[in-house]
């Protein structure tokens, strides 16, 4: 059990890095982590998973042209907001909606679907995230709070319902758009960082889908 607890820590650790990098700009003192001791370990570790060794390559390969960047932060803020801030036609914008709606406008039905989900869960969007529901950092968010709720389960067949539900999330709220998001990213993010970053999510939850499915077996 303390096997299973602590895999699923691991889980939701990786989803709210993932989460926390993509709802807003990286500051100078993230970037500086970024190139220190702890990640290099953390993506070391990621990397040790066939499935998710090239992606992290390249994530790896990301960071290195950071470091050799000029005004990298000023750039990275600037490459943040062409992509994540700006319209359909020049950018990647992060929300299901934009994806998988039916109006091709914000808010629509995911983003419904969404805050549903969190009623349902008793899981709160973070006050100061001022963002649709289906924005891609709350979505990712969301995902690390369901895996630590079947934690926090002590009948093992709730625990087993709530690892149900996120399979069920991955593959109907985040795989269905995940794949076009990530072209995007690649088509339009030229220095490429954001594009190796959400090349590694898409791989990770993947991953992770299999990992499910294997548990409801």
């Amino acid at each position: 059990m303390q096997e299973f607890i602590a895999f699923n820590e691991q889980r939701a650790e990786i989803y709210w890095w993932m989460s926390s990098l993509l709802s807003r700009e990286l500051t100078q003192e993230d970037i500086t982590e970024y190139h220190g001791g702890e990640m290099y370990t953390f993506l070391s570790g990621l990397g040790m998973t066939p499935e998710l060794k090239q992606p992290v390559e390249a994530f790896r390969d990301a960071l290195k042209k950071l470091e050799a960047r000029e005004d990298a932060q000023l750039e990275l803020a600037a490459d943040f907001c062409g992509l994540f801030l700006s319209t359909p036609k020049t950018g990647a914008l992060p929300y299901a909606s934009m994806y998988v709606g039916e109006s091709g406008l914000l808010n629509d039905k995911p983003a419904q679907d969404m805050n549903k989900l969190m009623t349902e869960y008793n899981i709160a969007q973070r006050k100061e995230f001022n963002e649709p529901a289906d924005h891609i950092a709350v979505e990712l968010d969301f995902m690390g709070n369901l895996i630590i709720l079947a934690n926090q389960q002590e009948d093992e067949q709730k625990a087993e319902d709530v690892m149900q539900a996120q399979h069920k999330f991955l593959e109907t709220m985040l795989l269905n758009w995940l794949p076009a998001f990530s072209q995007a990213c690649s088509a339009r993010d030229k220095f490429g960082f954001y594009a190796a970053a959400v090349d590694l999510l898409l791989a990770f939850c993947k991953l992770d889908t299999a990992f499910l499915a294997g548990e409801e077996q």
